[in-house]
C-alpha cells in the first residue's frame, strides 16, 4: 500500500461551527490507515449560495493515507454523518462539510468523485488556508495555489479567527 497525500477542505456553520471543525480535525487523525499531517488556522467566510444562513468556519487539512481516493471519500462521508450532517438544500447550512480537494497529483473523474475538486480554484475559503499550509503546492495542471489565492479580490479574502 502506497502512502498518499490528500488535502481536505472542512466547513461548518451549525451547532458550534468552530468546535465542529476542531472535532473533525481530531477525527481525521483517527481514520483508518490515515494520519493528520497538518492543519491550517480556522477562517470565517460568507456562505456560498443562499445568504439566509450563518457564516462558515473553514480550514484545510493535509492527510497522509494509505486509502484509495474512493475509500477516503467513504470515510469522509461517514464522518459527516457522525456529525449529523443533513442535506436539505444545495449549498445550505450544515454541521460539517468535508471535501476531498486533492489526492497526490492525480486527476480523477468518477461518478462520485472529481479531483481536483472542481470548485476549489474559485473559493477563497479553500485557497487561502491551502496556501497557508503549502505555499509552493501546485495543482496537477501546474497552477500554484498561492498565486491563485493572491489573485482573489479583497472582498473574497477570508478572516482568520483568533485562537480560542
Amino acid at each position: 500500500m502506497s502512502l498518499h497525500h490528500a488535502w481536505i477542505g472542512l466547513g461548518s456553520n451549525l451547532e458550534g461551527p468552530r468546535r465542529q471543525v476542531e472535532r473533525a480535525l481530531e477525527a481525521l487523525d483517527r481514520l483508518p490507515l490515515t494520519r493528520l499531517a497538518a492543519a491550517s488556522r480556522l477562517y470565517a467566510s460568507r456562505p456560498v449560495g443562499p445568504q439566509d444562513q450563518p457564516d462558515f468556519i473553514n480550514a484545510v487539512a493535509r492527510l497522509e493515507t494509505r486509502l484509495s481516493p474512493l475509500a477516503l471519500l467513504d470515510q469522509l462521508q461517514a464522518l459527516e454523518q457522525r456529525h449529523r450532517r443533513v442535506r436539505r438544500r444545495h449549498w445550505g447550512p450544515r454541521t460539517l462539510d468535508l471535501d476531498l480537494l486533492l489526492f497526490d497529483d492525480r486527476c480523477l473523474t468518477l461518478p462520485r468523485l472529481t479531483v481536483p475538486h472542481p470548485e476549489m480554484t474559485r473559493r477563497a475559503f479553500v485557497l487561502v488556508p491551502l496556501a497557508e499550509l503549502a505555499p509552493t503546492l501546485a495543482l496537477p495542471d501546474g497552477r500554484r495555489v498561492a498565486e491563485l489565492a493572491a489573485r482573489l479580490d479583497g472582498s473574497q479574502r477570508e478572516l482568520v479567527l483568533p485562537d480560542a
